[in-house]
């Protein structure tokens, strides 16, 4: 395994300076945010594809700082009801799918989407319940006339550039926990698995040690994020929150830096059963942390998880037999 880090936490330096500073933390492979809803600050693909001296200046740098690329990420909706909106994050998609194989990379992450509720929608709508039966028609009509259909298509166009997508599950989209992302995948094809997120599991009630075996091999990438569930509240509203981040003090739960919901035993034991289903690729430091900075929450965090990494392989089992 690789320790990483989503480099939108340092979106206000350049990309050189970023790159510098993930390495000067013993950080060996950067995920590089280019589209959607995390922006494009270090890398828009529109300004350098098709552009070999570009390529090559990013390449440069990443190889004098000692890194790779753990995968290229445009976390959007490109089922949105909207159309200019849904446009914009496919175009962000194919762009982002066009410029991983310039660069050579393998990975690229998204969100599964979400539609609307019919053709005439404004809005996304997240289906939560069966019923009344208006929720469970919507989502079969989600499903079957827009969620398939389209990632049939990405999962085909993957295959045809040599990259595998990895969706993250999240709530307020298609695909949130392991029903869902499983049922994509199968639909979608072996190009499409998974971004791992165990952030969005734990506030959810479920258990993420669970999840990474029955996804198993789907598993492509992974982000390193904790949540803390605030009993006090969530006693009292359970963990359907619509209150701002903002507003920690009154949530049912929040984001945290690794270290900061659970402790090294659950940390320990969600990389060792990575390693179980033979993921050895990058634990991608993802910040979105409200009580500390950036900074310190990615230096706690690289701390934390460099003594619960696996880097090596366990070798010839002499004790076995």
């Amino acid at each position: 395994m690789q320790l990483g880090v989503f480099l939108k936490l340092f979106r206000t330096l350049s990309l050189e300076d970023a790159l510098e500073l993930a390495a000067s933390q013993g950080i060996q492979t950067v995920e590089i945010a280019t589209g959607g809803y995390v922006g494009n600050q270090h890398l828009n693909p529109k300004e350098v594809l098709g552009k070999p001296a570009e390529i090559a200046r990013i390449k440069s740098a990443l190889e004098r700082n000692g890194l790779t690329i753990s995968a290229l990420s445009c976390h959007g909706n490109p089922l949105h009801p909207n159309p200019a909106i849904a446009e914009a994050h496919h175009d962000d998609f194919m762009n982002t799918i066009l410029l991983a194989k310039e660069l050579g990379v393998e990975t690229v992450v998204n969100f599964s989407g979400c539609p609307g509720e019919s053709e005439t929608s404004q809005r996304p709508a997240w289906i939560t319940c069966p019923w009344p039966t208006d929720f469970l028609e919507t989502l079969t009509w989600q499903w079957e006339q827009k969620v398939i259909p389209y990632w049939k298509n990405m999962g085909r166009t993957a295959r045809e550039y040599g990259i595998q997508i990895a969706v993250e599950p999240h709530p307020g989209f298609v695909v949130y926990n392991s029903e869902t992302a499983l049922r994509l995948c199968e639909e979608a094809g072996e190009n499409v698995g998974i971004n791992f997120d165990p952030s969005h599991l734990f506030w959810q009630g479920m258990d993420p040690i669970a999840c990474i075996v029955i996804l198993g091999e789907r598993i492509y990438h992974f982000h390193a994020k904790d949540t803390a569930i605030y009993q006090r509240n969530n006693g009292l509203n359970g963990v359907l929150d619509t209150k701002s981040y903002r507003d920690i003090a009154n949530r049912s739960w929040a984001f945290r830096t690794v270290g900061y919901g659970h402790g090294h035993e659950v940390w320990k034991e969600i990389i060792s059963t990575l390693r179980t289903v033979g993921y050895s690729g990058a634990i991608s430091i993802e910040h979105e942390d409200g009580l500390m900075s950036t900074r310190e929450g990615f230096n706690k965090a690289v701390q934390f998880l460099q003594e619960a990494m696996i880097t090596e392989t366990s070798g010839e089992m002499y004790w076995a037999r």
